[in-house]
Parts: C-alpha cells; sequence; structure tokens
C-alpha cells in the first residue's frame, strides 16, 4: 500500500453548486441516470453527495467504477476536498490492488471514521459480487459490457443499495441510451435526468468557470465561449454537448412490427368537406354533421363495454393535413384497442368541435385525452378542457422535449403487441413517417399522399401517440352515493317559520 500525492487544489473555485447539480444530489432514488454533456461537473456533485453518505454512520460504502484509472484518480481526490469542507475525519488516499476475477484493478480508497469507505476503481471490475453500498458507474456508455455491469450493480438494491449511472452519449445502439428508452417508455422504474451545455449554461456554468479563471463573466464573452467549443467538437458537437446520440436516422418503426399489430375489424371513419360547406349557414352545417355522427358514430359508440376505460389523442388540422383522433379501449388484459378511429378533412372549426364532443361525450369511463395544441389546434384543445376539465384533457405542444420523453413509449407499445391499431395502408405510412433526426424519433418537415389524393403528415400516428400517452396519467374518479329521502331519527318534527316561509320538516 501506497500513500497518493495529492495535486495542489488551492485556486479551484468556491464549492458551491449548481442548480441542476443541486438537482441530481437531491434525487435520492434507487437508481438515477443522467445523461449530460462533458465537462459540466457532474461527477465532481456526485462526489460531493458520495463524501456526506461515506462520512454518515447511517451511510455506506462506496463504489466508484470509471473506465480507466486518471478518471478513478481525480473522483477520489474530489471525494477528499468535499470531506475536507464538511469537517469530517478520513484517512489519506490509499492506492492499493483490488483483486479481482479477471485482472488486478488498481483502486483509490478513503476510509470515513464512520467505518464506511470510497473506492475508486481504475476499470470495470468482473462483478460486484460479496460488495454493499452504493454504485456510481461513470461515463457509462463507455464500458465494455454495460449491460451485465448494470445487471450486477441491480444486486445491490437487495440490501438497500443505491446505483448511480452517470455518461454522454457514444451512439444510440449504446447500452446505455437503450436503458434510457427503456426509462421513458415506463419499462425500468429508474429516475431520469437530462443537462445539456445550453441548459448548464443557463444556470450559470460559465460564470463559475469565469470565477475560477479569475476573469469578469460577460453575456458577450459566454456565447463566444460557446460557439467555440462548439466548433473543437465539430460534427460531434450534438452527441458531446447536447445530448443527442449518433447515428440516429431512418425509420423509427419496423415495417413487420406495425403490421403485427394491425387488425382488419376496426373502422376509420372518414368525412370530407368542400370549401363550399363552411359559407353554409350555422344550422345547415351543424345538422349535417350531427347526421354524419348519428349515422356512423352512434352505433359504433354504442357498442363499446362500459366496464372499460377509454382514452384519446387527437392531431388537429383545420386546411391540408388531416384532423385525426384515436380513442384507445384499455382491455382486460390491460392492452389497448382502438375501437375506431376518426379523419376529418377540410372541416370546420365549430363541426369539428361537435363531431368530436360527440364522441368524447359517449365513450364509456373516458379517462383522459391528449389534444394537439399547436397553431389552430390550439382552440379545439381549449375547448375540450373547458368542457371535459384539466383533470381528463390535457393540450399539449407538440415539441423535441414532447418526442424525446413520449416516443419511446409509443414504439414499446408495438413492440410488446400492448396495442391494436386499424388496418389501413395510410396509417401504416403514417406510423412510418416517424423518423430518427438527431437521435429524436419525430416527424419530418416532408408530407405525402394518402389514396385519396389528400395531404397527410403523420397524423394517425400522431394521433396514436398522443393516446398513449394520455394511458399514463393519474386517473381520479368520481362516484355519486345518493342519501335516501327519509333516512332521518325518528324524533324529526315539524317547524313552523315565522317569516311567512310556510311549514317546513326538519330536525328540532
Amino acid at each position: 500500500m501506497s500513500t497518493f500525492t495529492k495535486e495542489d487544489r488551492t485556486n479551484r473555485a468556491p464549492m458551491a453548486l449548481l442548480p441542476y447539480q443541486q438537482r441530481w444530489l437531491e434525487d435520492q432514488g434507487e437508481v438515477k441516470i443522467i445523461e449530460k454533456s462533458r465537462r459540466i461537473g457532474l461527477s465532481w456533485a456526485e462526489a460531493a453527495d458520495d463524501a456526506l453518505l461515506a462520512a454518515s454512520r447511517s451511510g455506506m460504502d462506496v463504489w466508484y467504477i470509471g473506465y480507466n484509472k486518471d478518471m478513478a484518480q481525480e473522483f477520489i481526490e474530489d471525494c477528499g476536498d468535499w470531506l475536507g469542507h464538511f469537517n469530517k475525519a478520513a484517512s489519506a488516499v490509499e492506492e492499493f490492488v483490488l483483486a479481482d476475477e479477471d485482472k488486478d484493478i488498481l483502486a483509490f480508497r478513503i476510509r470515513c471514521a464512520s467505518g464506511h469507505k470510497i473506492v475508486a476503481l481504475s476499470s470495470r471490475p468482473s462483478n460486484l459480487r460479496g460488495k454493499q453500498g452504493k454504485v456510481v458507474i461513470d461515463e457509462a456508455a463507455f464500458h465494455d459490457n454495460l449491460s451485465e455491469l448494470i445487471k450486477a450493480a441491480m444486486a445491490l438494491l437487495m440490501w438497500g443499495g443505491r446505483v448511480v449511472i452517470i455518461s454522454t452519449h457514444d451512439g444510440d445502439t449504446n447500452p446505455f441510451n437503450e436503458v434510457i428508452n427503456e426509462v421513458r417508455a415506463g419499462k425500468k422504474p429508474y429516475s431520469l435526468h437530462r443537462v445539456t451545455i445550453d441548459d448548464a449554461l443557463a444556470e450559470g456554468l460559465y460564470e463559475r468557470i469565469c470565477l475560477r479563471l479569475g476573469k469578469p463573466w460577460s453575456q458577450e464573452a459566454e456565447d463566444q465561449w460557446r460557439e467555440k467549443l462548439i466548433a473543437q467538437y465539430g460534427s460531434g458537437a450534438d452527441e458531446e454537448l447536447f445530448c443527442i446520440p449518433s447515428q440516429g436516422s431512418g425509420a423509427f418503426l419496423p415495417r413487420v412490427i406495425i403490421e403485427r399489430c394491425m387488425r382488419d375489424d376496426i373502422p376509420i371513419l372518414r368525412w370530407a368537406c368542400t370549401n363550399e360547406f363552411a359559407l353554409q349557414p350555422d344550422p345547415l352545417r351543424e345538422a349535417e354533421a350531427l347526421e354524419w355522427c348519428e349515422e356512423q358514430l352512434a352505433p359504433l359508440l354504442a357498442k363499446l363495454d362500459p366496464k372499460r376505460r377509454h382514452y384519446a389523442g387527437e392531431d388537429f388540422a383545420r386546411l391540408g393535413d388531416l384532423t385525426v383522433l384515436s380513442p384507445l379501449a384499455e382491455q382486460e388484459n390491460l392492452t389497448y384497442r382502438q375501437p375506431f378511429v376518426v379523419e376529418l378533412s377540410n372541416v370546420p372549426f365549430k363541426e369539428q368541435e361537435l363531431i368530436i364532443f360527440f364522441i368524447l361525450d359517449r365513450l364509456p369511463r373516458f379517462s383522459f385525452g391528449k389534444f394537439d395544441a399547436r397553431g389552430n389546434g390550439q382552440y379545439l384543445a381549449e375547448r375540450a378542457m373547458q368542457r371535459y376539465g384539466t383533470g381528463r384533457i390535457e393540450q399539449v405542444m407538440l415539441s423535441e422535449a414532447w418526442y424525446r420523453d413520449e416516443m419511446p413509449r409509443f414504439k414499446s407499445f408495438f413492440e410488446d403487441g400492448t396495442v391494436e391499431v386499424a388496418k389501413d395502408a395510410d396509417h401504416l405510412d403514417d406510423y412510418r413517417a416517424i423518423k430518427m433526426i438527431r437521435g429524436v424519433a419525430k416527424l419530418p418537415d416532408t408530407k405525402n399522399k394518402g389514396a385519396d389524393g389528400r395531404q397527410r403528415h403523420g397524423d394517425a400516428a400522431i394521433a396514436l401517440a398522443l393516446a398513449i400517452s394520455a394511458t399514463r396519467m393519474e386517473i381520479t374518479e368520481y362516484a355519486y352515493h345518493p342519501v335516501r329521502k327519509r333516512d332521518f331519527e325518528p324524533g324529526d318534527r315539524h317547524i313552523r317559520t315565522t317569516a311567512g316561509f310556510g311549514t317546513m320538516e326538519g330536525t328540532w
């Protein structure tokens, strides 16, 4: 065993955590993951949490796993600095060799007065068998056989341990990105954080850099620093700085997976209006829309199972594209099925409102709906919210962040066979229109035409994605239990009022 020679850190900036670092430490979940930009101080902040944990008598051992010696050395030094800052008694950093099944691993250790220790390993151990405490996997995307490492780390949870996974991205097929997609799809109950370089700058990163370097901060200097940093990373900037996995392009959903979920007994109801229809008087337009509802929708709505929860997603268009409403019925086995789909083309606002309300009013146990609230869609989304309340309608502004969070779950519904959808060539094309663009599954700007020659822009896919998103919402149910009319004590008697109200019955 030898004593490690410590780096001089007297000129470092004051130890104060930035907001995104504070949020990371405040999250004390069993398993937490962060996809991050490079060099934003996440590992340094993690060292603060681990120092406090190991120094506490009620804490635990910490096992830090990097992929090289420099990472382990820097992390253990950070832990030592934090222990000193917290005025916690601990040994000097010790360098030792950890015997492993495959090879000996150089490791660094700090022993705390609490009896716990922090061990930073210079490479991945073949297993974590026999160890207890918290595991920190740093730059996880760059570890060999990450899936097996995570599997071994999860075993520590059985006895109250914790697992932390920190990394920048290294490709969209990397196990690190796959785990993140599973979390977003709701398959893994882990806590997920995301901090890009712009997030970090907005919360004071460059100001902290200026403080450490002893130079004045200005917005102009920060903007120049950011542009220089992006230029230095070149084509890798999206992945290294903005949390966008590389090599992400092409179709999001394979055709075979979509077709496996399609059913030919699910009807699609289409209504297209001429331009002249909008010029007709209100009563005539309303009557024609209501007649279409009674003829086409009412028989299908009457067949719905009153015991099943129902959800809905709506993608809006007035001219050009289509408005698509996609209801979903929850089945007994907790899968979901479209009872029907409605497509509206060139239908005026008021008639779209009438049709949507006609459906939602009659959906048994209607639990939640998500409506496209971009542009003109904001009108119908707001009207639905006003009619059914914020407890059952969410107005969604579709954005890259929304696609990033929701599309992994959308895909998992098809992959797992959790959803049954209408069998239709246009809908197949809509689902296939979703592409991986800069690491996020979303619709490109290009449009296509359906079998009827009308313009489409993935409308059925967005409506279904919104409906699937609605199924994860917490539902509040209300029940009414009437009191029997004569549920009073036998001693009730008449009371005569003296203000001209006659005789009233009550309890005296």
